[in-house]
């Protein structure tokens, strides 16, 4: 039986920050080595998945719902799917992640003032004069992944830097064959073996491999519980307008036995 060369790409990250821009670049790549590759951007499918939705929470996270079903049929029947999405609520996004099991989280981020500054399409703006409620990152609030397989931070890094970093974690998890990504990238990339149970990643290494281990339903429930810990939400304020990117909490220092 052929193995299952199926995947879940789900890109998350506040409007603008380069989710659709990606996706269509690793779309490409992924096309050029004979994967079957299917995008499920939230922009486009709004009419055909959840028309009439609107913007609050309960149904962002139907739409994230819906995308996550969708991209689970996909990926268990051998097909990339890469599905760009705001989806600005952890719980929802560590669901998919239990239900899909072959899941990459993919972390666009960039700067709050940075996206206002490049968006071309003044909704930022507009949202900040309160003419769009409920709109995330100025009025609601946006929960970074605590910790995504892969970060872009999309305000310095290039769309090829970026690219680069998904499939080596795809290499790294086995989704993907030196083989494939010689021929995407033009040089031989050595996968980082997965950290043994209990040993710690090295330094470098993305912190969260939780692909094949999380879906079981006893270890994802906890790697959905820690999730919630670390990471705070960009405020739902006017002051968001100039925050910078929310990172996670540092663990306290261990006490010593005596």
């Amino acid at each position: 039986m052929a193995s299952n060369t199926g995947f879940t790409l789900w890109l998350t990250g506040m409007s603008g920050t380069g989710k659709s821009t990606t996706a269509a670049y690793i779309a490409a790549r992924l096309r050029q080595v004979g994967r079957n590759v299917e995008i499920l951007d939230e922009g486009d499918l709004a009419d055909e998945l959840w028309a009439g939705l609107g913007d609050s929470k309960e149904e962002r996270n139907t739409i994230a719902g819906r995308l996550g079903y969708v991209a689970n049929v996909l990926t268990r029947n051998g097909v990339a799917a890469l599905v760009p999405c705001v989806s600005p609520y952890k719980a929802k996004r560590e669901e998919n992640r239990r239900s899909i099991g072959r899941y990459v989280e993919v972390y666009v981020d960039c700067p709050t003032e940075k996206l206002i500054e490049r968006d071309s399409s003044g909704r930022y703006k507009k949202a900040l004069n309160g003419e769009i409620p409920n709109f995330i990152g100025i009025t609601e609030p946006y929960e970074p992944p605590t910790s995504p397989e892969v970060t872009i931070h999309s305000d310095v890094e290039s769309v090829e830097d970026g690219a680069a970093k998904i499939f080596q974690s795809l290499l790294d998890l086995g989704y993907m064959s030196t083989e494939e990504l010689k021929i995407i990238t033009g040089k031989k990339m050595k996968a980082n073996p997965l950290p043994e149970k209990g040993e710690k990643p090295e330094k470098g290494e993305p912190k969260a491999r939780r692909a094949e281990a999380a879906p079981k339903a006893a270890g994802g429930a906890k790697a959905a519980a820690k999730t919630d810990k670390g990471a705070k939400a960009r405020p739902a304020t006017r002051a968001a307008r100039v925050a910078k990117p929310a990172t996670a909490a540092k663990k306290p220092a261990k006490r010593k036995v005596r």
